[in-house]
């Protein structure tokens, strides 16, 4: 049994509640867009993290992370990346490795909006944890946390806050 802490796009910023919510998970995942390498230091004082570098992310997370990243699970296959697109309108480098690699769960984020879809059509769970830093387009501030045993996913639960700084105009 694993249980996981997911987030995206922080852009340099961890709210305070990051900390006390994922304080009994096992793992990080998080989907890029972190702003800086200290991000994912600050992350792992809690626990590992495994991530992706996003499109605003310069050289230090780029030489820690890969564009996409493929591992195990419990049970389940898992595919990240930070721009991946949705069901039916997945972007060609995510689909290219949706089909090689066949992910039961495929997460990814870039959009600043929480959504968790099954597709039914590559048979895999598609999580994207919104955003979690103060910029961007989002109007709170989410990540989430859930369970992962065998081939189960449960107890989804999301954390969210009002964003408090607002986006640069």
């Amino acid at each position: 049994m694993m249980k996981i802490g997911l987030l995206s796009d922080t852009h340099n910023s961890l709210h305070p509640g990051i900390k006390d919510f994922f304080k009994d998970v096992d793992e990080i995942w998080h989907c890029g867009d972190m702003g800086t390498i200290k991000i994912a230091e600050a992350l792992s004082e809690i626990a590992p993290v495994k991530g992706v570098y996003g499109n605003i992310d310069g050289q230090d997370v780029r030489a820690h992370f890969n564009q996409f990243h493929i591992f195990d699970c419990e049970k389940f296959r898992v595919l990240m990346t930070h721009i991946g697109g949705y069901p039916g309108k997945y972007n060609k480098d995510a689909l290219q490795r949706i089909i090689k690699y066949k992910p039961g769960i495929f997460v990814c984020g870039h959009s600043h909006i929480l959504k968790v879809i099954y597709d039914d059509k590559y048979q895999l769970l598609h999580i994207n944890p919104g955003a979690a830093g103060k910029y961007g387009i989002h109007k709170v501030i989410t990540f989430m946390r859930f369970t992962i045993e065998g081939d189960q996913i449960r107890d989804f639960e999301i954390g969210e806050y009002p964003r408090t700084t607002k986006a640069p105009s």
